[in-house]
């Protein structure tokens, strides 16, 4: 798995980097005030409900389903079911999208309820709007993506959402020279967001309709479409789980000024490598363990399970206790300029070192995921989601009183937790979770390499960041971050979790897998 998964997280990172220029020129463009809080209360309401249905929601559903209709019934069946899915679902988002716009001041009310009798709410509620086409755009794209996905072709589906960035970034940069104010600046980039989600579309519409892997496009809802959209939809659900605990957290931020403003930014930096870890687990490991779920092969699904652990552990634990000790270098870096204060850098550190504590919680709920969608269930996670936003919500209430945006923080993390505790415990309490010799003989030593890493690095922060200063301080963290990673991978080698031969090994071409069913 480790050549698609690394296809995947390579085109993840690439959107991720240019989405932390984007957010960099927000902060600078926006602040940290009402107008910034209106922008990115709408573009987190729109972004969870696009990435719900693109970042393997459907890829749950519409993966094994597509894949037993071509091993039963022949590739012939596959591709007109394919049709029929594309042609309702695009249907069904831009019905779903319009109703929405309808219905766009009581969805923000219901986000932000501290934006009513305030401008703040009519702006977010004209920004939501222009993103709209956006999200009806999410259907289609969600579809190509996941039939790409099954056929082993990851590389454009994973690269794709970069078209997205590259749209804002161009924007803002028009904005930026021409010292637009901030309300109209807010306007013009909610209005891109709707063009980049067209450029993504008929990118991938060039692609699947030269493979013809939806033919005949039909909308139908008979009894087995219906089916599907019921699983389509738990799946969506469940795998939103970091998306819906942000937007518990901001339900509740609403009221506090600015505070809107320093979780968004801190969990920009959670999801690049929850996006890098997790969107991959979704796109490769739900075929990987279908497959081996239809042909009763305890082998594969055994490695399968056991290697998604270790890689989930492997990168999230490292990169949560980077984040950790390196709060303040990485937010100051990115987001101190413009109308982005150090108050600001400061609150959003705080916020930030608090969430990357759920960090490790929110890759193993992806990790652990698709072993129920191979196996058709759908509902465990997504009751084990639902729980985690009540847990947000009850605690984000307690503790936001007591300590604001970092008590906020700290119960969105608190309820990752929850969520991947409910998921090990039905998994074993159901199937069992598969986990071979060598990953129980490696996860201890991944922990250990990890927590090893994280100390030397406080250690050379705390020497080397008080001395940096201006231009000097994003070469400093570049440096600090690249000494992290070298000093990860000698202790995983040092520790025999990995060789060098292994690594090299892993990253040989495979042979071509027969995929005509």
């Amino acid at each position: 798995m480790i050549r698609p998964l690394l296809t995947v997280s390579t085109g993840t990172l690439t959107s991720r980097l240019l989405g932390f220029a984007r957010d960099a020129m927000v902060a600078a463009l926006l602040g940290a005030g009402p107008v910034a809080d209106a922008f990115l209360v709408a573009f987190q309401g729109i972004s969870v409900l696009r990435r719900s249905v693109t970042e393997g929601a459907l890829n749950t559903a519409l993966v094994p389903a597509y894949l037993r209709f071509r091993d039963n019934d022949g590739v012939i069946a596959a591709t007109a079911f394919a049709g029929r899915v594309l042609g309702s679902v695009s249907l069904a988002m831009a019905v779903a999208a319009a109703l929405i716009g309808l219905a766009m001041p009581l969805v923000i009310t219901a986000l932000a309820p501290g934006f009513a009798g305030h401008a703040t709410l009519q702006l977010a509620v004209e920004c939501a709007r222009l993103m709209l086409p956006y999200l009806a755009f999410a259907g289609p794209v969600a579809v190509m993506m996941g039939l790409l996905n099954a056929q082993h072709h990851f590389a454009l589906a994973a690269f794709s959402p970069i078209l997205f960035n590259l749209a804002l970034i161009a924007v803002m940069i028009v904005l930026l020279a021409r010292r637009q104010d901030a309300a109209d600046a807010a306007l013009a980039m909610a209005a891109a967001v709707g063009f980049a989600g067209l450029l993504q579309l008929l990118m991938l519409t060039l692609r699947a309709g030269g493979e013809k892997l939806a033919a005949p496009l039909k909308v139908t809802f008979d009894a087995p479409m219906r089916g599907f959209f019921v699983k389509g939809m738990a799946g969506m659900v469940a795998n939103s789980g970091p998306q819906l605990l942000i937007m518990a957290g901001a339900v509740i931020a609403s009221s506090s000024p600015a505070a809107v403003s320093w979780l968004y930014f801190a969990n920009r930096l959670i999801e690049l490598p929850l996006g890098i870890v997790g969107t991959a687990m979704g796109a490769v490991l739900v075929p990987e363990l279908t497959r081996a779920v239809g042909a009763g092969d305890k082998t594969s699904l055994a490695q399968a399970e056991s290697r998604a652990l270790e890689l989930a552990v492997g990168l999230a634990l490292p990169a949560a206790l980077g984040l950790i000790v390196l709060r303040e270098p990485i937010v100051r870096t990115l987001f101190e300029h413009g109308a982005f204060s150090a108050a600001d850098s400061a609150a959003t550190a705080q916020a930030l070192a608090l969430l990357a504590l759920g960090l490790p919680a929110h890759v193993l709920v992806k990790a652990l995921s698709p072993a129920f969608f191979a196996r058709g269930d759908t509902a465990t996670p997504l009751f084990a989601a639902l729980k985690g936003f009540a847990v947000a919500i009850v605690l984000a209430v307690v503790l936001g009183r007591i300590a604001g945006a970092a008590g906020i923080a700290a119960a969105i993390a608190l309820a990752a937790w929850s969520n991947a505790f409910a998921l090990i415990r039905s998994g074993a309490a159901t199937f069992g979770f598969s986990i071979d010799a060598a990953a129980r003989r490696r996860l201890p030593r991944i922990a250990l390499a990890a927590l090893a890493m994280g100390g030397l690095l406080w250690l050379m922060a705390a020497s080397v960041w008080p001395l940096a200063g201006g231009l000097a301080q994003a070469a400093t963290l570049g440096v600090l971050t690249i000494a992290g990673v070298a000093i990860y991978g000698l202790l995983l080698n040092l520790c025999g979790v990995v060789t060098w031969a292994d690594a090299a090994s892993a990253l040989r071409p495979s042979p071509p897998r027969d995929l005509r069913g």
